[in-house]
């Protein structure tokens, strides 16, 4: 008897656990200071690239093209762009985002690999209807989470010298 596909979808999730995208997206990035970043692209899966030009690192999403300031960015650019996902958070301390890439790269192959052991059995066509749903509940999640502001707030109180 073969499964149906939301529960293959809670499968994923389950053998995931911590590794999640969104629930890493959740912890690791809108529990600091973000900043909001709006991608224009379609919703659907995509395929992005990162290129070097000799004006600095572009991440290129089917036709469009986006200049990033480094490396780091674009692979953590890179994640979101992959799930469709239009609008997302990012760390406002550029030091953080090398190691919450990393994460959440790793996190998106081992959700690939999970999904491709669960669905072997399965003719191509359904498996890549499996595939098609669990990007668009991850990025649905995402879009729950939210973005949040377009700049930090910096409420923090400064010492002034009286005068």
């Amino acid at each position: 008897m073969r499964e149906s596909v939301e529960a293959l979808l809670d499968r994923v999730r389950t053998d995931l656990a911590g590794d999640w995208l969104p629930e890493l997206y959740e912890a690791k990035v809108r529990s600091q200071r973000t900043r909001a970043y709006l991608l224009d692209i379609s919703r659907a899966e995509s395929s992005p690239e990162i290129q070097y030009t000799l004006l600095g690192i572009e991440l290129r999403i089917g036709k469009r093209r986006f200049a990033c300031p480094d490396l780091a960015t674009a692979r953590y650019i890179r994640v979101f762009a992959r799930l469709g996902c239009g609008e997302f958070a990012i760390p406002y301390d550029i030091s953080k985002i090398s190691r919450i890439a990393d994460q959440l790269e790793t996190s998106w192959q081992r959700t690939l690999l999970v999904a491709a052991e669960l669905t072997k059995r399965r003719p191509p066509r359904s498996a890549a209807l499996i595939r098609k749903k669990l990007v668009t509940k991850m990025r649905d999640e995402i879009a729950a989470i939210g973005a949040g502001e377009p700049m930090p707030a910096f409420d923090t109180k400064t010492r002034q010298r009286e005068k």
